[in-house]
């Protein structure tokens, strides 16, 4: 089978599509047929060495955490699955023609292979980080770099739950933010005045890693109210620094609820194909990601949605 793989760390360039042995399921997984794998953030983050503490790995290492497909191994004790059902979940190594799961749950009706793979870990994050920084509803919170996908999921979720959200994003954004019932307005200068005109805030999350935990502390008043996932410098001003998952099988059966009552989407922003998993890295660093990127297994990928940005960088955007 194909698989994307890096023997070394480094930038894009490691990346390589290779012949590698198909992976088989153990005790409690299941193996899929990969149509879709998710891009993410700490896809490449671990490419480049940077995170690895939750995510040992031995090189040469295969390339990815989320992925939907079609089941056609079923390990050991596993019930509930059985071989042809669409599922769409969280392993190791997705970025293949052939994945191992350790978590999943059947794609809800209407989920297309590219959208359900854009899901798993983007969920567990949103649910994961609203749930540490303790906002509840009828009060505000501020999403630093909002428009990507734990930001697109993170507004949507909060406003489920009666919380006001206030979201920064890159100015092409703008109207994206607010489609998904948040607050908006730009990052740059003047920012922090801006957030203020729009109303007391006290949760702040940083989604972007921009160099911005100062202001979120000084907005919020406290540094337990603000949680970072992409700058590993906030705890130097005592902010919480969140990196490590949370229950994905939980997180899947709450998207699941979610998308299924109409109350998430998150758009594909744009696929390729399995072979071009280094240019899909390099327009994840870039930033200004609407929604989600995913490569595609077995059929032409294309550009769902895309648009020229012309607004300063943001990589986690």
């Amino acid at each position: 089978m194909k698989r994307v793989s890096f023997a070394e760390f480094g930038g894009p360039d490691v990346l390589q599509l290779i012949d590698a042995e198909e992976p088989h399921p153990g005790p409690g997984q299941i193996r899929i047929a990969v149509r879709a794998a998710g891009v993410n953030p700490v896809d490449w983050r671990i490419r480049e060495g940077q995170i690895l503490g939750a995510h040992p790995i031995e090189l040469p290492s295969g390339v990815g955490l989320d992925a939907a497909g079609v089941v056609d191994e079923v390990g050991e004790g596993v019930e509930g699955v059985e071989v042809g059902d669409h599922v769409f979940g969280e392993g190791s190594s997705t970025y293949a023609e052939f994945a191992v799961l350790s978590a999943w749950a059947r794609m809800p009706q209407g989920l297309t292979f590219e959208e359900a793979a854009g899901y798993p870990s983007v969920v567990e994050t949103a649910l994961r980080i609203i749930r540490e920084v303790g906002v509840r509803s009828g009060q505000t919170l501020l999403v630093s770099g909002a428009s990507g996908g734990v930001g697109s999921a993170v507004l949507q979720i909060a406003g489920d739950r009666g919380i006001t959200v206030i979201g920064t994003a890159g100015a092409a954004n703008q109207d994206y933010l607010r489609s998904l019932g948040a607050l908006a307005t730009t990052y740059g200068n003047g920012w922090v005045e801006r957030v203020r005109q729009l109303g007391q805030v006290d949760a702040a999350l940083d989604l972007a890693g921009s160099g911005v935990i100062r202001e979120l502390v000084e907005l919020t008043g406290d540094p337990r109210k603000v949680i970072s996932i992409a700058d590993l410098g906030a705890p130097e001003f005592g902010v919480r620094f969140s990196g490590v998952a949370g229950s994905m099988p939980e997180a899947l059966a709450e998207a699941v609820g979610l998308i299924s009552r109409g109350k998430l989407h998150i758009p594909v922003e744009k696929s390729y194909p399995l072979a071009d998993a280094a240019a899909a890295h390099i327009d994840s660093q870039a930033g200004h990601t609407r929604g989600r990127r995913v490569l595609v297994v077995g059929k032409p990928a294309g550009v769902v949605l895309e648009q020229k940005i012309e607004d300063d960088a943001h990589p986690w955007d």
